[in-house]
């Protein structure tokens, strides 16, 4: 039987990776993404077109026609996200991953400089985002039957544990989500369903290119310089890991906050 997951974020970068890494594994997916613009946020973000790329690549990735859907949904909205869980369960039998990418990035200013509305964004999408996703989505893990082998995953950011300039939002709200994977994996005890978070270190993502542009930057080039591998991230390497958190190896994870962030953090 194949398994069954939701994906935030799906348009592009991280999400986009992870939606065809878990259809080449033979996963069927739920792909979901705002497919707009959020007028808060001073960067374009994925679209429909892109939405459906993703979807049409992954789909041709997977064992069969139609084992990946689009859902538009603003990941905020607990209606918008009980849809796509509930689409999950009619079309493809149940769930047993849900995978909260969805983020964006905004600052370039003090905390105290930084403007309402890029700070409601920030915390909404990077933190309320992932809080929905668990709320609408472990239920539907705790459906299957047991033995269960559910996971919850978010991604957070090196800037969980790591103070970036300028971007004291971004990381509060990604400490937030390593906060909640930890008191997830505990109310989870017991149940088969596990709960984690990645901390992806500077990727080539259209969220790094704004970082770029936050910090007066001509390119991303020099965030290499800050990472033990001495280049930028592909989103397939965050995808991957991902993908296996996702799988049954990692039975033994939980509460675990895994960096994949070619060390950054060090």
């Amino acid at each position: 039987m194949s398994r069954v997951a939701v994906v935030t974020g799906a348009s592009r970068g991280i999400g986009a990776a992870t939606v065809c890494g878990l259809a080449a594994a033979g996963w069927q997916v739920v792909a979901v993404d705002r497919a707009g613009d959020d007028p808060r946020i001073p960067y374009a973000l994925g679209t429909r077109a892109e939405l459906d790329a993703v979807v049409g690549r992954a789909d041709s990735l997977g064992d069969r026609t139609g084992s990946v859907l689009a859902h538009v949904a603003d990941t905020t909205d607990a209606q918008g996200m009980a849809v796509a869980v509930a689409l999950a369960e009619d079309r493809f039998g149940g769930l047993d991953a849900m995978v909260a990418v969805a983020g964006v990035i905004a600052g370039g200013t003090p905390l105290w400089e930084m403007p309402d509305e890029q700070l409601d964004a920030v915390l909404d999408v990077d933190l309320v985002g992932p809080i929905v996703a668990a709320r609408a989505g472990v239920p539907a893990l705790l459906r299957r039957p047991a033995p269960r082998q559910g996971r919850f995953l978010a991604v957070a950011s090196a800037a969980a544990t790591k103070g970036l300039p300028m971007l004291a939002a971004y990381g509060a709200a990604k400490a937030g989500v390593a906060g909640l994977v930890r008191g997830l994996a505990a109310d989870l005890a017991g149940t088969g369903v596990t709960a984690n978070a990645v901390c992806p270190g500077s990727t080539d993502t259209a969220m790094l290119t704004e970082s770029a542009r936050l910090y007066g930057l001509e390119g991303t080039a020099s965030f290499a310089d800050q990472q033990a591998v001495g280049r930028l991230l592909a989103p397939e390497e965050v995808a991957a890991a991902l993908v296996w958190l996702a799988g049954e190896a990692s039975s033994a994870m939980t509460g675990a906050v895994v960096p994949v962030d070619g060390g950054l953090g060090l």
